[in-house]
Parts: structure tokens; C-alpha cells; sequence
């Protein structure tokens, strides 16, 4: 029985939020938990995760957490 292997799908702050949501869409629960609330605005065309953080007032430690957050979900869900 040959084993899967999967690619771990990395996240960063330069990532499209809208390309990621359009991708993931459990991702957005998260960013939204975060107060990240771009996900459905029309600048989240435009705007990467760091900079509609920035825009939220997020610090530099919560958008990192948002990111380790999003990647384990997106992970969990690619092992499935």
C-alpha cells in the first residue's frame, strides 16, 4: 500500500487574502476570529494578510499566530 504524501501548503504575510479564502474557505473563520475582517470586502482583492492586518491594527504576534493557525487548518485538511 503506497502512502500518500502531501505537501505542506506554507502561508505568509504577502499571501492574497481573497486567493487564500478562494482556496481554503475555512481559513476565513479564522482570519474573522482574529478581527480580520476582509475576508468578504472587496479590498481583500488587493490586500495580503499583512497588510489587512495592519489596516485591523493587529500586532506583529497576532498576525503570526493567525498564520500558524491557518496553515495547521489548511494541513489538517490536505492529510484528509
Amino acid at each position: 500500500m503506497q502512502q500518500k504524501t502531501t505537501k505542506k501548503i506554507k502561508v505568509s504575510r504577502d499571501s492574497n487574502i481573497a486567493d487564500l479564502v478562494f482556496k481554503y474557505p475555512e481559513v476565513a473563520e479564522i482570519m474573522l476570529a482574529f478581527g480580520l475582517h476582509c475576508t468578504n470586502c472587496f479590498a481583500s482583492h488587493f490586500d495580503t494578510i499583512e497588510q489587512g492586518a495592519k489596516i485591523h491594527e493587529m500586532m506583529d504576534e497576532e498576525i503570526d499566530e493567525m498564520i500558524v493557525e491557518i496553515e495547521k487548518v489548511i494541513n489538517e485538511k490536505q492529510k484528509l
